[in-house]
């Protein structure tokens, strides 16, 4: 139950970064950048991350660039303490 949930949190991130695409093309209400970083935060920065990628959104701002990928390590190292602890 828990993996599915990781998952699911982290396809809700993926589309939210397509979402604040199609939004910037069309002159729409934008996400908040640290939006995304709260996602992130709370493990959902592969989805964050492979989103940023795949729409190619936001790829040009160091921020997300450097702040992301560091925060999927800090996702892989929640995860694995949860894991050594029976959690997951």
């Amino acid at each position: 139950m828990t993996l599915f949930i990781y998952l699911l949190w982290n396809v809700i991130a993926f589309f939210l970064v397509g979402y604040d695409k199609r939004q910037a093309q069309r002159g729409g209400q934008r996400i908040q950048e640290k939006t995304f970083f709260y996602d992130a935060l709370f493990l959902g920065a592969l989805g964050v991350l492979l989103g940023l990628y795949f729409f190619r959104h936001k790829t040009r701002h160091r921020a997300f660039t450097w702040g992301i990928p560091l925060l999927l390590i800090l996702n892989l190292a929640i995860l694995y303490f949860f894991w050594k602890q029976g959690v997951i």
